[in-house]
C-alpha cells in the first residue's frame, strides 16, 4: 500500500512537471510573457538570412528605392508610437534621416507610461538599441531591445525599485505581453535589414505619442517624478526625424500625414 501511494504521488509529480514544460509552448503561440530565452547564435542568423533574405528584401528594397536611400543603409531607426500602434522605419543617407516605411503593430499591452517592473506588461519608453537577433524565437523571429538601459537603471536606483524585468523584443506573430508584435511578414523584413545594417547602427525610440505632431505629452501622471525629463528627452530625439519644413516626413507612397 505504501509503494502504491508513493507511485501515485510520483505520477502526479511527473504529470505536473510535464504540464509545466509543455504548457508554455501552447500558451506562447498566442501570447508573449516578455520572455524569449532561446539561444542567440550567429550560425542560426546566417541560416535564416539565407532562407528568407531574398523574399524579404524583394519586399523592403522598393521602399528604400522610392526614398532614394541605398540598401542596406548606414544607419536605421525604429520609432514605435504606442498610442497609434505604428512602427516607423527611418534610414540615414548623406547626413539626413529619411522615412522609409511605416509598419502596423499588431498587438502590444499596457498603456501610456514607461515600464517600471517585471510583470507590469508595459512596453518601455525611451531610447534603446537592438542588442541581439533571435533566429529561433517562439514568436517566429525576434529582435531584443536593451531594456533596462542606463537611464532606466539610474531612475530605478533613485526610486529604490528592483526587479525591473527585461527580455523585451520586437517579434513576429500577433500577440504579446510587454513586447511589440508586428507579424511574421514585417519581422522578416526588419530582421534581415538589421542583420545587413549591423546591430551597432540601429536605434529604437519608443514614445507614448507622436510629439512631433502634437507637442509634449499633456496630462501625464504625477508619478514617476522623472517622467517629464524622459518625455522631453524623447521629444528632442524625435525632432531629428522630420522633413525640411520641420514636420513629420511622410513616405513617398503615402504623402498625407495620418
Amino acid at each position: 500500500m505504501a509503494y502504491k501511494s508513493f507511485g501515485n504521488h510520483l505520477t502526479v509529480v511527473v504529470a505536473s512537471c510535464l504540464f509545466l514544460i509543455v504548457f508554455p509552448y501552447f500558451h506562447d503561440v498566442a501570447f508573449s510573457n516578455s520572455s524569449d530565452t532561446l539561444p542567440y547564435e550567429d550560425p542560426g542568423v546566417r541560416r535564416v538570412i539565407e532562407r528568407i533574405g531574398p523574399k524579404a528584401e524583394s519586399r523592403i528594397k522598393p521602399h528604400f528605392q522610392r526614398a532614394g536611400v541605398p540598401y542596406p543603409p548606414k544607419q536605421i531607426c525604429f520609432i514605435v508610437v504606442k498610442d497609434v500602434l505604428e512602427l516607423e522605419l527611418w534610414a540615414e543617407h548623406n547626413g539626413d534621416w529619411k522615412h522609409i516605411h511605416t509598419y502596423d503593430i499588431l498587438f502590444t499591452s499596457g498603456w501610456s507610461g514607461p515600464k517600471l517592473r517585471e510583470g507590469d506588461r508595459q512596453v518601455p519608453e525611451g531610447i534603446y538599441r537592438i542588442t541581439a537577433l533571435n533566429p529561433a524565437s517562439r514568436f517566429y523571429l525576434s529582435m531584443k531591445i536593451n531594456y533596462p538601459n542606463d537611464y532606466d537603471l539610474r531612475q530605478a536606483r533613485r526610486d529604490r525599485r528592483s526587479n525591473l524585468g527585461g527580455n523585451i523584443h520586437i517579434h513576429g506573430k500577433d500577440k504579446s505581453h510587454g513586447c511589440i508584435a508586428i507579424g511574421d511578414v514585417a519581422i522578416e523584413e526588419l530582421f534581415v535589414l538589421v542583420a545587413k545594417t549591423g546591430l551597432d547602427d540601429v536605434k529604437v525610440i519608443i514614445t507614448p505619442s507622436d510629439m512631433r505632431k502634437f507637442g509634449p505629452v499633456r496630462n501625464m501622471p504625477s508619478r514617476p517624478s522623472w517622467l517629464p525629463d524622459l518625455y522631453e528627452t524623447i521629444r528632442r530625439e524625435l525632432m531629428k526625424f522630420v522633413n525640411n519644413n520641420g514636420f513629420w516626413q511622410t513616405s513617398p507612397e503615402n504623402p498625407q500625414p495620418h
